[in-house]
């Protein structure tokens, strides 16, 4: 028998969950909320309350470097309070709903219903269930139209923000760009209308101000139309402010922009548990599978000074021994091996390593591989994605099998005895030819380890390949957006097939569910009409979708048909280029006519070069938005 809400919170709910809750739970960490760094401000003295929620698990949020950034900033500000709620796991959740106590912040264990506001953050498309699932343990209603004047806005970012409109019931803004350039903005706004109203929002006026604030969606304040064969007819602003496109917001400088040198030190080990520096923003190698290589244009670096001082103060605040260089392209900085000398001349000395994320497939990427491990010789990661040269020209991926061969004598002479490799499968214009092509790689980087083995006579361990292969989800605001994703049975024909290609024990296979990358698919391109889908599928017991044990395909599926909504218009469908699209109402900066551009050259298998070498690509961010390369050093891949 469910209890009635319990009444508690602060100290007192805090000392009952921790008694009655927390010895019931899996890892009760999650819930503590007194980490070495957090913050805990006074609420009484807090102009204005916000909640930082993060619609995963507390292990996945805590690895998230915009949490640190948006959580630190906000709370830097005397007037602001920020706290954090992350969706509980299901023992947890159980516990919560018997008891009746309504999901909780971090810091002060007060109820989300209590806050002025509750930001979330969207990463990933399979947590948009969590989302409603938060509101609704909460007690908050999760659908807009049912909140009243007394429940907190809910408003929203991160890249999925650039696709909001399956999230348009949820949410009462989005935040469209980089939190940093704009955020501070928003909350002085807010506390300006809670001080004219003592100390309650006028929501009306609120909304009407905030309108005129650039990177800010008012879903409310437009409105859609559809073709009768389920396009989209027309998606015009219904409110005299509301502007007919909203421009992303975007800092114009890395350099000096709000970092965290002092950032939270969870209690238990979490997917990146480590120091995180991020050394760059943007990426401009026009890889046409990538979404994020887009929004986040143009490329901005961190001068080698500001990153050394900022890495030693996290160590000093934090006491992590490993610093991991954060961007899309790390290798790009164009004073990358100035700053790894520079950071390691100081970090050695204090027993602290660097770790790089995944590399380029070329010989600077190794040398400064070889740089940052010259002890530790585990695995290394490089991501090919396509397994011939004609598909890795089709996605403008610049890399060759002569790049990949002679780094991978580099690498196995240098000590490594596992490599990595990355493939995407179901790529436009992939063939039975291609997915060979990725088996073959495979075998290729395993006989050089073998032959370089046997060279030098003193490797402990035969080397390793692990081949991962992710299904691929075709994205708004990339080249590839025009294209449908090759349907689910295809993709797992694909799978069948090439993992009957691998089939010595010593190269590892790893590939995703399609089931969950066609429902990615779907809401990477969805409409308003979706809400109502994510609505029905929560209702049947569908959360936690990213997870495998969670995962249920056929509850989805029943939600599409129970709304009369057909999936595979939004995954199967290739779209026209004069099609009006449900995200074409923001802009990020890079022009329509570039993606139609660059997809009219993969269909040629035509490569486009890299702007910072150069020659611009044309693709609108420096002339329309009047920023340009921020770049530190001199020209890329210097030494």
């Amino acid at each position: 028998m469910i209890k009635p809400l319990l009444d508690l919170k602060g100290e007192a709910l805090k000392e009952y969950v921790a008694l009655n809750i927390l010895p019931q739970v899996e890892k009760p960490l999650r819930y503590q909320g007194e980490e070495l760094n957090a913050i805990h401000k006074d609420w009484d003295k807090s102009g204005l309350h916000l909640a930082f929620a993060f619609p995963d698990i507390y292990e996945i949020g805590m690895s998230h470097l915009g949490l640190n950034i948006l959580y630190q900033q906000a709370n830097s500000h005397p007037d602001y309070l920020m706290e954090r709620v992350f969706a509980p796991w299901d023992d947890m959740e159980e516990l919560l709903r018997e008891e009746g106590i309504p999901l909780f912040s971090l810091e002060s264990y007060r109820p989300l219903k209590d806050f002025h506001g509750i930001g979330i953050t969207l990463q990933y498309e399979m947590c948009y269930t969590n989302i409603i699932n938060m509101l609704d343990l909460a007690h908050i209603p999760p659908k807009r139209k049912d909140r009243t004047e007394d429940d907190p806005l809910i408003f929203m970012g991160g890249p999925c923000a650039y696709t909001p409109e399956p999230l348009a019931d949820f949410a009462d803004f989005f935040i469209i760009g980089e939190g940093e350039e704009v955020n501070m903005e928003i909350y002085a706004l807010w506390l300006e209308n809670l001080k004219q109203n003592g100390g309650k929002l006028n929501r009306k006026q609120f909304l009407e101000d905030l309108v005129e604030i650039e990177g800010v969606y008012i879903p409310e304040f437009y409105e859609a139309a559809y073709h009768e064969d389920g396009r989209l007819a027309s998606f015009e602003p219904i409110h005299p402010k509301a502007p007919k496109v909203i421009k992303k917001r975007m800092l114009k400088s890395m350099e000096g922009a709000f970092f965290p040198t002092k950032p939270i030190v969870p209690y238990l080990e979490v997917v990146h548990d480590r120091a995180v520096l991020e050394v760059l923003r943007g990426c401009t190698r026009g890889c046409r599978f990538c979404q994020a290589g887009v929004l986040y244009r143009p490329v901005r670096e961190k001068s080698v000074q500001e990153l050394v001082e900022q890495a030693l103060a996290i160590i000093k605040n934090t006491g992590y021994d490993d610093v991991s260089l954060s961007s899309l392209s790390t290798s790009d900085h164009t004073c990358a091996y100035q700053l790894l000398t520079a950071l390691l001349e100081e970090l050695e000395k204090r027993n602290v390593s660097v770790s790089l994320p995944s590399l380029r497939v070329d010989n600077f990427s190794v040398n400064l591989a070889q740089q940052v491990q010259k002890l530790k010789r585990s695995s290394i990661t490089f991501a090919p994605e396509a397994g011939t040269q004609r598909l890795r020209d089709v996605i403008n991926k610049g890399v060759t099998e002569k790049n990949l061969v002679d780094v991978s004598y580099r690498i196995f002479e240098n000590g490594w005895s596992k490599m990595k490799l990355y493939f995407m499968l179901g790529l436009p214009t992939e063939t039975d030819e291609d997915l060979a092509g990725i088996a073959n790689l495979g075998y290729t980087v395993l006989s050089i380890g073998d032959e370089v083995r046997e060279s030098q006579k003193n490797f402990l361990k035969p080397p390793q390949i692990n081949i991962s292969v992710s299904c691929f989800v075709p994205k708004p605001f990339s080249a590839f957006q025009f294209e449908p994703q090759v349907p689910m049975d295809e993709l797992r024909r694909r799978q069948k097939y090439l993992r009957g290609l691998i089939k010595n024990k010593r190269i590892d296979f790893n590939y995703h569910d399609p089931e969950v990358s066609y429902l990615e698919a779907i809401f990477a391109k969805g409409d308003r009409r979706l809400g109502e889908v994510l609505y029905k599928a929560w209702e049947l017991g569908c959360k936690m979708d990213g997870w495998s044990e969670f995962f249920d395909f056929d509850a989805w599926m029943e939600a599409f048909e129970d709304c009369g909504i057909d999936p595979e218009f939004y995954a199967y469908r290739k779209i026209d280029y004069d099609e009006l699209l449900p995200w074409d109402h923001l802009d990020c900066g890079v022009r329509k006519s570039f993606l139609i551009r660059e997809h009219k050259k993969a269909m040629e298998a035509k490569v486009t070069p890299d702007c910072r070498f150069g020659v611009c690509s044309g693709c609108g961010i420096c002339p329309d938005r009047e920023v340009k390369l921020d770049l530190r050093g001199g020209k890329p891949g210097d030494m």
